[in-house]
Order: C-alpha cells, then structure tokens, then sequence
C-alpha cells in the first residue's frame, strides 16, 4: 500500500489537528521533502507534536521515516509516468485538457495496480463462496458507490444471480429484515464512514446475512461491521465531485468479485452469458 493511498483512507478517521496535515500531504507530497517538521507544522496550524502523531499514524515512527520513504515513493513514481507528462496528482489551472487527463489517466492506473497488489486473496475468496453460496444479494451505495453497485448488479444478473440494488435507505433496511433463503448484504462506501451504508450492512448481520464492505478505510465503521472487507486504494484528485479514481477503484473489486463468481461455475456461466448476449442482440435486429 502506497503512502499516498494510506493518506488518503485515513483521513476521514483523523481528528482535526492530524486531518489538516493529511489534507496538506494530499494536496502536494513533496511539501514533506522540502519542508522541516517545524515548518510543516507551522503550514498546518498545528503543534511538531501533532505531525509526529499523524506519522505514527499512517505507520511511521517519525518525520525522518516518512520523507525517506515519501522520497522513494514519489522517485518511483516519476520515472514511471514522467515518459507520458502524467506525474502530479493534482490538477491544476495551468494544466492544458491533454495534461490534465493525463495525470486523472496516471491516479486510475496507480489505483488499478494499487488496488490489486494490496488485494487479500484470502477475503476475497471468502467473500466469492458466501456470495456464491447465497439465493439473495443485496447491494447498497450512496452516490457515486451506488453506480458501482449497480454495475455488480448488471453483471450478477447476466449470469442469472437474483441481485438487487436498493436505492432508498427506508427499502434497503427493510430487505435486509426479510427472511428470503441465504443472504448476502454488500456495502459499497469510499471513505467507510456512510451512516445509512454502516446501518444496511449491521442490519442485514444483525439478520443472518453475510456481509461484505468495498471501502478504502480499514479502521472504518464499514469496514469493521463486515465480515469481509475488501479495500481499494485511491488518491482522488482535488476534481472529485465524480469521485473519479475511487469509482475505478471500486469497479475493479467488482470485476475481481464478478470472475470469482462466474469461475465458481464456469459452464453454467459462459451458457448464461452467450444465451443473455443472443437475446439482447435479437432486440436489436
């Protein structure tokens, strides 16, 4: 897991004084290397005390760790995309169109590759048998994360999954209470911390289903609440009213869940699939 990515899920788990240098880090790395921890400190309003917390935080002993590693981090990085002129993570005014979707194509890529080098193959599979083991799957995300869940949706229902995603909190609490045959709830929240995102997964727990949770916080409310929790690792640009890269993240658990289940029965699926894709064409003759 990449330091930025770290950065990134931890922020919405920081208190104040520590979430103000993680938002300072986001918005440019560098600001670590070139700066001393009293001039970091003073850039964030805050106390040497307090960055010294938030690098325990993020799994470093000190300052001195930190911008080494950052160092590193940030060298790999720029040989990698500098070939392309995509390495910056933030968008900025003075970027021309090709510049700035150049460096959102380099943030999608670093989460793809981030995302699957951190991946448990462990809980992942785990999470596959339960949703393979069940007759009903629930799937619940607000905003940007319900797209995702509609996307597994779409993918579970070609193979002939019953699927379902729930749209509105009151209909989403209210499924999980109904007692319909083997159940598995899944709860798609970036940050981990939406309430009606945690209520639908305790619920559903608190029912007899099983639970999965796609977020990038692994200290999260969401994350905790689930009996497997899965975790992209993100660095959303400044431009995230879309949340742009973190939705690329999510997609890719969704493919890695969807060729897990598919895998479970091969022939059942490529038939599902051939005899779903005929019949959609025949529409469009």
């Amino acid at each position: 897991m990449s330091i930025q990515s770290t950065i990134e899920a931890a922020t919405s788990t920081l208190p104040p004084s520590l979430a103000r240098i993680a938002a300072v880090v986001r918005e440019n790395p560098s600001t670590v290397i070139t700066m001393t921890i009293n001039e970091l400190a003073h850039e964030c309003s805050t106390s040497v005390a307090s960055v010294v917390r938030f690098c325990r935080a993020i799994g470093f002993s000190g300052y001195a760790p930190l911008r080494m590693a950052l160092a590193t981090e940030l060298g790999k990085e720029a040989a990698q995309f500098s070939a392309r002129g995509a390495y910056g993570s933030e968008i900025s005014d003075e970027d021309t169109l090709r510049e700035a979707v150049s460096k959102l194509a380099a943030l999608e890529l670093l989460a793809i590759e981030e995302t699957v080098e951190q991946l448990d193959f462990t809980v992942l599979e785990a999470a596959i048998d339960d949703i393979d083991a069940s007759e009903r799957i629930l799937l619940y995300g607000i905003g940007a994360s319900q797209f995702v869940a509609e996307d597994l949706m779409h993918k579970l229902l070609r193979v002939g999954r019953n699927a379902y995603v729930l749209t509105d909190p009151h209909e989403a609490i209210a499924a999980t209470v109904l007692h319909a045959g083997p159940t598995v709830a899944i709860g798609f929240s970036h940050s981990g911390t939406t309430p009606e995102t945690v209520r639908f997964l305790r619920t559903a727990a608190g029912n007899g289903a099983r639970t999965i949770a796609v977020t990038s916080a692994k200290e999260s409310p969401l994350a905790r609440q689930a009996d497997h929790a899965l975790f992209t690792e993100v660095r959303e640009s400044s431009f995230r009213a879309g949340a742009m890269v973190s939705r690329i993240a999510q997609l890719t658990l969704v493919d890695c869940l969807f060729t897990g289940v598919a895998k479970k029965r091969f022939t059942e699926t490529t038939d599902a699939l051939k005899r779903t894709r005929e019949a959609t064409r025949a529409l469009q003759a």
